[in-house]
């Protein structure tokens, strides 16, 4: 099994910044706010949005040191349904055709009412990916109902510090894997 120590000697020198933050922001006093269990469903939710199944992988087995089962499903549903809305409301907030947006989105996005996990940890996840994904108007949306739901904005802002290193490192490992592939076939 892999461990976070393992994930981050995997990485190269140059993203020696990266392997820090890594140790940094995937521990409560890295990640004031939050709860350990809020930590981990970020990370892997962000691990999940990052498009690395191997990274994916890898942190979902020390990330499962910290959650339970529900928190797992929830993390994988949050990237895959924000994917998805994030896609769909990036496109009506650049259209800018307030029409478009009078439309019946015609989506499913059930899981968003029932997550299996509180409320507030879905949204941290939703805004996790959501930033990744560069969806403004999502980012913006559950940033609101994050502080609705009274997280602070530390606790916001550790979400997003998550999910930016815990993407970064996932982009840096998947371009590096090649370099890899090439050097054992050599």
């Amino acid at each position: 099994m892999k461990s976070l120590e393992h994930i981050r000697e995997a990485l190269p020198g140059y993203a020696r910044d990266l392997q820090l933050n890594l140790g940094s922001v995937l521990t409560p006093a890295g990640a004031p706010g939050l709860s350990e269990r809020q930590i981990w469903a970020v990370a892997l939710a962000s691990a999940s949005a990052s498009r690395n199944a191997a990274f994916t992988r890898d942190l979902q087995a020390v990330a499962a040191q910290h959650l339970d089962a529900a928190h797992v499903s929830a993390a994988h549903a949050a990237a895959a349904i924000m994917t998805m809305n994030n896609v769909y409301y990036r496109f009506l907030h650049q259209v800018q055709d307030e029409q478009y947006a009078k439309l019946p989105a015609r989506l499913r996005m059930n899981v968003i009412g029932s997550p299996g996990i509180a409320k507030a940890d879905f949204e941290l996840l939703a805004l996790a990916v959501s930033a990744i994904n560069g969806c403004g108007s999502c980012v913006a949306a559950h940033e609101r109902a994050l502080r609705a739901h009274g997280l602070t904005r530390e606790a916001v802002h550790s979400a997003v510090r998550i999910a930016a290193t815990v993407h970064a490192a996932a982009r840096v490992l998947e371009s590096t894997a090649g370099e890899l592939d090439a050097k054992a076939a050599a």
